[in-house]
């Protein structure tokens, strides 16, 4: 047997069965002969790993599992005659029947060399595809029945002959594309005259998965088999077409920085001649800026460093955007630059009563702040904290206080934010990086000693991305503040002198180390004549300018306001009521402008008509006509309200029912109670029979509202001994105050909110623990003028004061009685 000569016609060489490269070779034996040739039906089966024998190729098999090379040797003894299939999965080391597919090729062993290495290399050609029958042995080699298949053969028409030019055309053009198949490939090309074999030799160099040259081998007809070797010869082309056009472009990509390099030169040549600014004086401009700044020898020495590392950069890099804006936010921070502020108390003060109504505290804390700052002349500024009901005007109070004391004001919202990077900023590193909002905010202030307001400080959020309220607690800390580190600019800012303002609705959810660090100011809701107040000096004037209507047009007399509090809104704050108010002035304006001629005073039947029937239904008190029903009092989200609680006995064993969709707080008050009544039975002339011969429900009304808290434990306690003794409750009385199982009645907070929901209830007298006299002593004595208070300091003063002077229920006594 002779050889034309051996190619290599892919740059990814098929592997063999022990994977090692495998060299395609084409041959001048008439392929056609070999179809009538006739062959054994029963062949030792030699899998390949990563390729698929077709017949008419040769190609060298270099083997070193000990079945296949006693295969080999066992076949080279005999008759050279050996069935070659493809492995399914190449990892399997030692196939079985399953792990082989079934179509194959007849393959002769042309020569067999001995390797230095010790394995056994084999020249084989292929001969004839068979399909496997049976599996008859699996030692000491696989060896099957097979059945041979008869391909059909190449047609004479015109598509025919097309389809194989159009082949051999694109092979030669995958041979001139290719940089690595050698040119030689095309001459062996054009002299295989048989259709089928050049087929077979195409698909065997393929650049496919084994799955697509099996599914090659296994189309019987030769049209169909030519027309997938041709797509997968296309899909080749086009893949080498498109590398080789990457690589082009990268090399024009290069070829082009070097010109625009030698054309910014000539640019920078040209400008200066034109007396334009070149990238060297906007650098030098910067350099001179920098020399007037107040700024210490620290950000000097970098702000320089950045200048002369620009000096060295190619502008047309990317780096030195990054680094002009580094430089450019250096010079524009305001650096040691301090507003002057205005020691004018009496000013401030004006500023703050006309700006907002009530709020004594904050406002004292501000006129002490600057009282302090005048006589000492320097000093680290406080950081506090506004905490109280939306609405009450916690953040647009920082404005004022920045107006009062000649500052500047910014202001920055933590609600939802996740990322600590928003605070600290991000590394020059990465791409599009940013200084942290509290460096942006005092770059917009334009000075180092503004009014920051950090807006919702309790809805901060932690995820994987970090814990924004760990990084507060550096900024929010007086000893630690002085050298803040911001990533972006990666030198110490001194935040000492800002005025930090922080506002929250709750204080559980922020984190208590940042709490710790801050100075709480309690802002409580407002009372009814306060926002009367409110709404008359600040409010309406508001929606006045806001609609475009003058004083004479639009006017609201007290009862009228007074009503709208009451029946529209249901909150601390006057957010509500400013909504409201801007309805009436836009039901006014659109009167006038239809020269409706409408009275400026609106009356409360107008009022009503415009906003309408849907009024807020506020819990009244109601009469306790019967025993077990107590009023108490609640802080919510939007102010104070009042809550009954309601019980009664049923024959039973003893069992304690509590309902109202309860926490585990109220659940273990409403035990504390229930224990401690037990306990002192004697002391209200309870039978202790009751407590084994009855089950209690307890039921707090308004099922859909989650409630908790240690403040009912009082009411709880008040509502059990009531309905045990069948002593009614003390008409129109409320009541707050956390139990122990001591005796002790404990303070509890929202006293302010509460005093105030209980007054718009008709409550007129209220228990609560002694420790809360300070907080009702706050309160303006005009507001609370028509409520009497009792503290006490136990549970039995509580019950004594709450219970009318009533004997046992002899209904109870008497079942009692029986049923012993």
């Amino acid at each position: 047997m002779t050889f034309d000569s051996i190619l290599k016609m892919n740059a990814n060489f098929p592997e063999d069965e022990e994977g090692q490269e495998v060299i395609s070779v084409i041959t001048d034996s008439d392929f056609e002969d070999d179809e009538k040739a006739q062959y054994p039906e029963k062949l030792p089966i030699l899998p390949l790993r990563n390729t698929v024998m077709y017949p008419g190729v040769v190609f060298p098999v270099t083997v070193g599992r000990d079945k296949s090379i006693k295969l080999i040797k066992d076949a080279y003894a005999k008759n050279k005659i050996v069935g070659v299939v493809a492995q399914k999965d190449q990892e399997v080391e030692d196939p079985k029947a399953s792990d082989i597919y079934e179509t194959g090729t007849l393959a002769i062993i042309l020569k067999m060399l001995k390797m230095p290495d010790g394995n056994t290399t084999v020249i084989i050609q292929g001969k004839r595809k068979f399909k496997i029958t049976e599996v008859i042995n699996d030692e000491p080699y696989l060896e099957a029945n097979v059945k041979y298949l008869t391909e059909t053969k190449s047609p004479k028409n015109k598509e025919s002959l097309a389809l194989i030019d159009s082949i051999r055309d694109i092979a030669s053009k995958i041979v001139e594309v290719s940089p690595n198949i050698p040119s030689e490939a095309n001459f062996a090309l054009k002299n295989i005259n048989s259709p089928n074999f050049l087929v077979n030799f195409i698909s065997s160099n393929l650049n496919v998965s084994v799955d697509e040259k099996q599914e090659i081998l296994e189309i019987q007809n030769f049209r169909k088999r030519a027309g997938v070797v041709y797509k997968h010869l296309d899909r080749e082309l086009q893949m080498l077409e498109l590398k080789n056009r990457i690589q082009s472009k990268v090399k024009v990509d290069l070829d082009k920085q070097q010109k625009e390099y030698f054309l910014q030169q000539q640019m920078r040549a040209i400008q200066e001649e034109l007396g334009q600014d070149s990238p060297d004086k906007e650098i030098e401009s910067l350099r001179a800026r920098g020399a007037k700044k107040n700024w210490n020898d620290k950000v000097a020495k970098a702000f320089n460093k950045e200048l002369d590392r620009l000096m060295r950069m190619n502008p047309a890099t990317p780096d030195y955007s990054v680094s002009l804006n580094y430089a450019e936010l250096l010079l524009e921070l305001p650096w040691d630059e301090f507003s002057k502020d205005n020691f004018d108390l009496n000013r401030a003060k004006k500023i703050l009563d006309k700006d907002h109504y009530g709020l004594e505290k904050v406002k004292e804390r501000i006129l002490e702040f600057l009282a302090v700052l005048k006589l000492k002349g320097d000093m680290k500024s406080p950081i506090l904290c506004l905490y109280g009901p939306p609405g009450v005007g916690k953040t647009s109070l920082g404005k004022s206080i920045a107006k009062a004391m000649g500052r500047e004001y910014v202001r920055m919202s933590l609600g939802g934010l996740h990322d600590e990077s928003e605070l600290r900023g991000h590394r020059k590193t990465y791409i599009g990086a940013m200084p942290g909002r509290i460096i942006q905010s005092i770059k917009k202030a334009g000075k180092s000693n503004p009014v920051f307001v950090l807006d919702e400080i309790d809805k901060i959020g932690s995820d994987f991305r970090g814990d924004p309220s760990s990084a507060l607690l550096e900024i929010l800390d007086p000893e630690q503040n002085n050298a803040f580190h911001d990533n972006y600019v990666e030198l110490d800012y001194d935040l000492s002198n800002v005025l930090f303002i922080a506002t929250a609705n709750r204080l559980d959810t922020i984190q208590p180390a940042l709490r710790d660090r801050m100075e709480i100011i309690d802002i409580s809701g407002y009372t009814v004549e306060e926002k009367i107040g409110i709404a008359k000096n600040h409010l309406v004037p508001k929606q006045r300018k806001e609609h475009g209507l003058k004083a004479q047009q639009f006017k609201l007399a007290d009862g009228t306001i007074e009503k709208i509090i009451d029946e529209y809104t249901r909150e601390s704050g006057v957010r509500t009521l400013d909504k409201r108010l801007a309805s009436l002035c836009r039901y006014q304006a659109k009167e006038i402008v239809y020269d409706n001629k409408p009275k400026p005073q609106l009356s409360k039947e107008l009022v009503e008509k415009i906003l309408g029937k849907d009024k807020i239904e506020k819990d009244l008190y109601e009469n306790n006509d019967i025993a077990g029903v107590v009023t108490g009092l609640a802080w919510t989200a939007v102010g104070g309200d009042i809550l009954f609680v309601e019980s009664t006995l049923t024959k039973g064993k003893g069992k304690l029912t509590l309902t109202g969709q309860l926490g585990d707080v109220m659940k273990e008050s409403a035990i504390t109670a229930a224990t401690w009544l037990k306990a002192h039975a004697g002391d209200y002339a309870i039978d202790p029979a009751i407590f084994d011969q009855y089950d209690i429900h307890l039921h707090f009304p308004a099922g859909a509202v989650p409630k908790d808290g240690p403040s009912a434990g009082i009411t709880i306690l008040t509502s059990l001994a009531s309905i045990i003794t069948q002593r009614k409750i003390k008409p129109r009385l409320a009541m707050t105050g956390e139990i122990t199982l001591r005796g002790k009645v404990l303070p509890v907070g929202g006293i302010k909110e509460k005093i105030l929901a209980a007054k718009r209830a008709g409550i007129r007298e209220i228990i609560m623990s002694e420790v809360n006299k300070k907080d009702v002593e706050d309160i303006k004595p005009s507001y609370i003028k028509d409520l009497k208070f009792h503290y006490v300091k136990t549970m039995s003063e509580v019950l004594n004061k709450a219970l009318l002077d009533q004997k046992v229920s002899k209904a109870i006594e008497w079942k009692i009685k029986a049923e012993a």
